[in-house]
C-alpha cells in the first residue's frame, strides 16, 4: 500500500501549524500530557452522508404529516433559494465558530483565524489558543444550533419548505462538528486542569491534561 497523500498546506496554514506546535511543546513542558482527538476526514464524510439520508427520511415525512396542505416539492425558485442560502451559510457557519470562540479566547477575535482548504475549496475556522472544554464545545456546536436546529424548528412551526431543506442541509454540514464534540465528551479526563486546542490543519482537537 502506498503512503497516505497529505493535502498541500497554504503558507498561512504552515505558519499556524508551526505556532500550534510551539504552543503544544510549551504546554507539555509545563507538565501537560498531550492526547490527540483528531477526526478522520473520510469517516466524517461518511457520517455526513448517513446523517443526510436519515434526516431527509425522517424530517420530510414528519413535515408532511404536520402540514398536509403544503407541497413538499421545492419550486425552481425555492430550489435556487436553498442552494444560494446553503453556499452563503457555509461561510456563516465558520464565522459563528469564530465569534463564539472569541468570547472565551484570551485575546478575543485576534485568536481566531479563517482559511480555505485548497483541495476542496472548503472554508474553515480555527482558534489559535487553547480553551477550556466547555468553551470549546459551545463554539463547536453553535453553528449547528443557530443554522441547523433553529431553522428546522421554525420550518416545522410555520410550514416553510425552503427553510426545512436549509435546516436539514446545515444540520448535515455540522456533522463533523458533532463528531469532534462526541470525541471530546467521550474522553475521560484525569483532572479538572484540561485544555482543548483546535488543530489548525486537521478536523478535531488536541486535549492537554495535568
Amino acid at each position: 500500500m502506498g503512503a497516505k497523500k497529505e493535502r498541500k498546506l497554504t503558507d498561512a496554514e504552515v505558519r499556524r501549524l508551526e505556532a500550534f506546535s510551539a504552543t503544544c511543546d510549551a504546554l507539555v513542558s509545563q507538565g501537560y500530557k498531550r492526547i490527540g482527538l483528531e477526526v478522520g476526514i473520510l469517516f466524517a464524510n461518511v457520517v455526513a452522508i448517513v446523517a443526510a439520508v436519515v434526516l431527509f427520511l425522517v424530517s420530510i415525512p414528519l413535515f408532511a404529516m404536520a402540514h398536509p396542505e403544503t407541497d413538499i416539492i421545492l419550486s425552481s425558485v425555492g430550489f435556487i433559494i436553498v442552494i444560494i442560502a446553503f453556499l452563503v451559510l457555509i461561510v456563516v457557519h465558520e464565522l459563528i465558530h469564530g465569534i463564539t470562540w472569541s468570547f472565551f479566547a484570551p485575546n478575543g477575535f485576534k485568536n481566531i483565524e479563517f482559511g480555505i482548504m485548497r483541495d476542496s475549496f472548503t472554508p474553515y475556522c480555527t482558534c489559535n489558543a487553547p480553551l477550556r472544554k466547555g468553551a470549546y464545545v459551545i463554539g463547536a456546536l453553535m453553528p449547528l444550533i443557530i443554522l441547523g436546529i433553529a431553522p428546522l424548528a421554525i420550518a416545522f412551526i410555520v410550514g416553510n419548505v425552503p427553510l426545512l431543506f436549509i435546516g436539514i442541509l446545515m444540520t448535515v454540514a455540522a456533522a463533523g462538528d458533532v463528531l469532534i464534540v462526541l470525541k471530546v465528551l467521550r474522553h475521560k479526563a484525569v483532572s479538572d486542569d484540561t485544555l482543548l486546542f483546535d488543530h489548525p490543519t486537521e478536523a478535531g482537537s488536541v486535549i492537554f491534561e495535568r
